[in-house]
């Protein structure tokens, strides 16, 4: 039987303190009641609502279709059944690069009705206003930079960011801009391992690495790329798989769908019988 760690739940001036204590961040991705449990019961630090639930639940080519409506409804699930990990949801495409009244409704959406403890926003200098204004207002805002899946098609594919000495200043301009904009957090997203290395040593806040390499103060991974959970997951270099759920469920379905075609479920034990009293008065003999 699982026995699950009793902690105190992690807060925004927690992850800062392990930063400072050198205490490795564990976030994972999840978009339902079930998958945040069972990232709660393992003890994961941070959960993040991501809008990645575009390409891996909902069946989109990318993160662009997911609505804000969607972003709340999952982060409602996820956050039901966090206790004590921080759950952190992303606003979606184009709900923050317009008025401030605009962004702060819909971030207030998030921490309201999604039931969030913070939101992300993905961008550099161009977004650090919207992020002072959400910290202002009290809502906690992680921070993405590097590879962000919303500009995919600006930047045109899934390329390694910082590699020239132009990206590599820029990015480190933007992660000190959004620092300097009250951001508790960024996201370092598919970099080279020297700038994220570089861009953590200058910040006093937790950097969280996918694809960033070793040196940063925590990691993300995916959800369903670390649990091997789909039927069509492509293989990253930057992920680690550290289960095969897929094949898993797969295989117990296919034994599920077998047996119902040969009668073999359900079988007694899995059924209710009458007693002999009721159904002779029901229909005149004993069934």
């Amino acid at each position: 039987m699982f026995v699950m760690e009793k902690r105190r739940p992690v807060t925004t001036a927690k992850l800062k303190k392990m930063k400072e204590e050198g205490t490795p961040i564990s976030i994972i991705t999840a978009y339902d009641y079930p998958s945040a449990r069972l990232a709660e019961e393992a003890g994961i630090d941070a959960i993040l609502v991501g809008d990645s639930l575009g390409n891996v639940v909902l069946g989109y080519d990318s993160t662009i279709p997911v609505t804000l409506d969607d972003m709340v409804y999952h982060s409602r699930a996820v956050a039901r059944a966090a206790q004590t990990a921080f759950v952190v949801t992303d606003l979606p495409f184009m709900t923050y690069h317009g008025s401030v009244d605009q962004t702060l409704r819909n971030a207030a959406r998030i921490m309201q009705e999604g039931c969030a403890k913070a939101v992300k926003m993905e961008g550099g200098t161009e977004i650090a206003a919207a992020v002072e204004a959400c910290t202002k207002a009290g809502i906690p805002v992680m921070a993405h930079i590097g590879l962000t899946p919303q500009s995919i098609h600006q930047i045109g594919g899934f390329k390694i960011q910082g590699k020239s000495t132009e990206q590599a200043k820029k990015l480190l301009e933007d992660a000190k801009a959004l620092e300097q904009a009250g951001a508790f957090a960024i996201v370092l997203e598919l970099m080279t391992d020297q700038l994220s290395e570089h861009i953590t040593a200058e910040l006093s806040i937790p950097t969280i690495g996918i694809g960033a390499g070793p040196h940063c103060d925590g990691q993300v991974l995916v959800f369903h790329d670390a649990l091997g959970y789909a039927s069509d997951i492509v293989p990253k270099r930057m992920v680690k798989e550290y289960a095969q759920v897929g094949n898993i469920i797969r295989e117990g379905l296919k034994q599920y769908a077998d047996e119902v075609k040969q009668r073999r479920f359900p079988l007694p034990e899995h059924s209710f019988q009458m007693e002999d009293q009721v159904a002779e008065f029901l229909y005149g003999s004993k069934k």
